[in-house]
Parts: structure tokens; C-alpha cells; sequence
């Protein structure tokens, strides 16, 4: 998305410059939740995903939730955070009719160490790469969700649905090192790679298990920070460059008119590509947090954290680099191979099978993902039905001209509707490729014969003429004539 013409010139001439910083919520990947035993399972009939412990019934007892704290710290390690050695749960003191006890447990770093403290992310954008540093990385629990409005119930009353009530979230925080609405967006698709391959979180932010919200303040070069707005919620990138390049634009239209930016809080209407203001912004001190006294302090382990630290899968920018060293891909082809783990492991299967690894990336990424997007397949399924050793038999096929490129792809299509492999689908149907010179040649002088002033043209100069009588020829025999013969052939009676 590009920017309006107002903010591309106040970045081009930096008469201002934007200040913004990203708490990103990501719903770790556990069964349970964080503090009892309840499904942590997206939907369900409302309110049957809860126990007096999510509920906040007096008398109950939290006991957290040991994956949730080894996927918190899987994220540290993946971006170079510092895992405490002592970490403490806080309560977080508000109420919304969403959090049941009156207050959320939470960590903050005035009331006890957070799980991870610093580290950072490297991004990549048309301006260069950027070095986004993190704050903390903390643990809480997800509050309800309510209801208002919404079709199926009664108009004018609310409703609340507790099942996401102890959901086990990670926040990342970021410092204030993001410039731009693009560096913001490259920011959080990378935090979304990054969650997804080393499995702590599905990065589903159409069903809320990653959103961000976005803090923004806009000053002169040199002056201190101005006051900032934050938007809440935001649940998928374009959303987020969208909603931060307004919010730039309305500030600084406010301070050139002479307003003064308040604290506040607000919101992301998709339909009018606009924030408005939903309440004044909290304070810190505001939550009045202080260490939650049913909650010990979590002391954790050094050999906790270099056993998980060893469990750590290849990261996808040192992935994309070794793709690039080792299998002597281009740097675009690499990058794409790698956003996603499945899919990079996906080559990898096929590359130990079949050896010419660029054309198992340029299938990749041309047809097999053309297939993908035509039959409205995930990569899961997509994969189950292409096995790599059945992807690996048909490129064989393809190189050692049993089947011609053309044939490749319709194969390529029929078996990820059946799931059968190459060779079933080539014999049953009768595609293998046409390598008789005897056979071709016969074809080839019919086809010069039945189109002399074509043949005539193309002896006096016009050679791309070459093309149509190519296409001749694979019309006679369905495509499934060697392209390379036929061209041999042609060019021996074209004279």
C-alpha cells in the first residue's frame, strides 16, 4: 500500500517524523489454558470452554500452565531476548465486563522481571533493513469476548462469551524504532514467520490469535516525544499500514492547525479507512499492578532454557541464506522458499530426491502454488495429496523427456485432485511424450505441407513463423511431441 501524498512528503522532506511502537498479542499454541485445564480450542458453543478458575469464582486457586512459559521463552530465544531467572505474574487491576475477576494476570517490569527482556527484529523494506529493538516479551491471560449486536442475537442487549477467558497470550513489545506505516507492516509479518515456525502460535489474525495494536506520535526532528494515540486491535497487516498511516496523517494535521494531540485510545473503522477515539488512554500506574499473591514466582532454569534453546528449529533468515549458499538459489527464490517452514521443508524433501534445485524452486513456486491457489488448498493438504517423492518423480519425468513441460502441468493438476502419483496418471491417460524422429518427421511434413505460405515466408526471412508450425505440430499430436525434436525437425524441412 502506498502512502498518501501528505505523509510521503512529510517523510520526504522530514518537516515531521513519526514515532511509532507495536504490542503484538500472539495465542500460544497450548491445549489448556494458562491457568487451568480448560480447552484453549478456537470456537465452541459459548461458554463451555470454562471452569470457576477462568471464570474468577471466589475461593479458586490459579496453577500456570508449564508449555505456555516454554513457548514464551521459545520466542526470547528466537529473537535474541534475555530470559529472566526469576520471573513474577502481576495482577493488572480493571474492569471490563469481558474479565471476569475484575483484574488480568499479567507481567509487568515494575512489578517483577517479564519472561524475556530485550532482543530485537531485523525487517526489510524499500528504505533498507532496520533493526527493530523488542522491550520485554510477557505472559497473560486473554479476557472474554463481548457480543453486541450481532446477527442471531437480540438487538439492543450485550452478551459475554467466556471461552477465551485464560487463553495463554505472549506480548511483544517493541521500543519506538518504528519510522514508517511500511516498516510497521514488515515488522509484524515478520513476527508472524517467526511465531509460526517455531510453532508457539498459528498466526490466525482473522480468528484473533495474533493482533497488534499500535502506538503513534508524530513530532519535529529533535523535539521530545509528543503525546501518543493507540489504536487497538488491529488484526491483520494491511489494517495496521492503513490505520498508522492515517493516524500520522491526522496528527500532524492537527498540529499544523494548532491542536494539541491528547492520550487517548482509539480505534480502526475498516469501512471508512479512519480512527476514532474510543477513551482516554490509561497510564500505567493507572492498572495499579502489583505481584499476584496466589502466583510464586516462576524461578527458571538454566538448563530449561539450553534444552529449549537446543530444540529451536533453523530460523528462516539463516535458512534463506543457507538456500542461497547451498543450493545455489537467487536471493528472491530463496526468500520465498523459506516464509513459510512447511513449505521450505517441502523443498528440501524434493531437493534430497531430484537435483536440479532451481527448477524444483521455479515449479514450486509457479505451478505448485498455481495448483494451491486454483483448488482453494492449504499447504497442509496440498502437500499430503503432492507427496515431495511424487513431486520429485514428476520433475524426473519432466528432465529425462518422458513428458514435455506442457504435460507436466496438466499431470501436476490431476494429481492433486486424485493424489495418485505421475506414472499412473501418464500411462491411464496416454501422455508420454512422443520421441519417435520417424513419427515427428511425418508429422512435421504434413504440417509444412498444409500451410505452403507460411512454409514460403518463413524461407524468405520471417524465422519466428518457427512458432506457428511448432504449434502445429503439438496440436497434431496433443502435445505430447519432444518440443526439442520438433524444432530439430523443422528447421531441417523449412528450407
Amino acid at each position: 500500500m502506498r502512502m498518501s501524498r501528505l505523509v510521503e512528503e512529510i517523510y520526504r522532506t522530514m518537516s515531521y517524523e513519526a514515532v511509532i511502537g507495536l504490542e503484538v498479542h500472539a495465542q500460544l499454541l497450548t491445549n489448556s489454558k494458562i491457568f487451568c485445564g480448560c480447552s484453549a480450542a478456537f470456537g465452541g458453543a459459548p461458554n463451555t470452554h470454562v471452569c470457576p478458575i477462568c471464570l474468577g469464582m471466589p475461593g479458586v486457586l490459579p496453577v500456570l500452565n508449564k508449555r505456555a512459559i516454554s513457548y514464551t521463552m521459545r520466542m526470547a530465544l528466537a529473537v535474541g531476548g534475555r530470559i529472566a531467572e526469576v520471573s513474577q505474574f502481576a495482577r493488572k487491576n480493571y474492569f471490563y465486563p469481558d474479565l471476569p475477576k475484575g483484574y488480568q494476570i499479567s507481567q509487568y517490569d515494575r512489578a517483577g522481571e517479564p519472561v524475556s527482556i530485550g532482543g530485537a527484529v531485523e525487517i526489510e523494506t524499500d528504505d533498507g533493513s532496520h533493526f527493530i529493538r523488542l522491550r520485554r516479551i510477557h505472559v497473560e491471560e486473554e479476557a472474554g469476548k463481548s457480543i453486541h449486536d450481532e446477527p442471531g442475537y437480540i438487538s439492543g442487549q450485550s452478551y459475554i462469551d467466556y471461552n477465551r477467558a485464560g487463553v495463554p497470550l505472549i506480548e511483544i513489545v517493541s521500543e519506538p524504532d518504528i519510522e514508517t506505516p511500511q516498516q510497521a507492516a514488515a515488522f509484524l509479518t515478520r513476527l508472524r514467520q517467526l511465531v509460526q515456525y517455531i510453532g508457539v502460535c498459528d498466526g490466525n489474525m482473522e480468528e484473533g490469535s495474533m493482533r497488534c495494536d499500535a502506538n503513534v506520535s508524530v513530532r519535529k526532528p529533535g523535539d521530545p516525544l509528543g503525546e501518543l494515540a493507540e489504536i487497538k486491535n488491529l488484526n491483520s497487516i494491511r489494517a495496521v499500514e492503513r490505520a498508522i498511516t492515517y493516524e500520522v496523517e491526522r496528527q500532524i494535521e492537527a498540529k499544523n492547525n494548532g491542536a494539541d494531540i491528547i492520550r487517548e485510545t482509539r480505534a480502526w473503522d475498516e469501512a471508512t479507512k479512519q480512527t476514532f477515539s474510543t477513551r482516554s488512554k490509561e497510564e500505567a500506574s493507572d492498572y495499579r499492578y502489583f505481584p499476584d499473591p496466589d502466583l510464586v514466582s516462576l524461578e527458571i532454569d538454566r538448563n530449561w532454557v539450553e534444552q529449549i534453546n537446543a530444540e529451536l528449529p533453523e530460523l528462516p533468515h539463516i535458512r534463506q541464506a543457507r538456500f542461497e549458499s547451498q543450493y545455489q538459489l537467487p536471493q528472491a527464490t530463496a526468500q520465498t522458499l523459506t516464509e513459510t517452514r512447511d513449505r521450505a521443508d517441502y523443498f528440501e524433501e524434493v531437493a534430497e530426491i531430484h537435483d536440479d534445485t532451481r527448477t524444483v524452486g521455479n515449479w514450486m513456486l509457479s505451478e505448485l502454488l498455481r495448483v494451491q491457489n486454483e483448488q482453494s488448498l492449504d499447504s497442509h493438504e496440498l502437500y499430503r495429496r503432492i507427496p515431495a517423492a511424487r513431486f520429485a518423480s514428476l520433475l524426473q519425468k519432466m528432465k529425462e523427456e518422458e513428458i514435455s513441460g506442457k504435460i507436466a502441468k496438466d499431470v501436476l493438476d490431476k494429481m492433486a485432485i486424485s493424489g495418485d502419483d505421475p506414472g499412473t496418471i501418464i500411462e491411464a491417460e496416454g501422455l508420454r511424450q512422443i520421441s519417435d524422429s520417424g513419427a515427428i518427421e511425418s508429422i512435421v511434413k504434413e504440417a509444412i505441407a498444409a500451410n505452403p505460405s507460411e512454409a514460403e515466408a518463413y524461407c524468405a526471412g520471417k524465422t519466428k513463423l518457427i512458432g506457428f508450425f511448432v504449434g502445429q505440430v503439438m496440436k497434431a499430436t496433443k502435445g505430447q511431441a519432444n518440443p526439442k525434436l520438433v524444432n530439430e525437425l523443422l528447421r531441417k524441412h523449412l528450407t
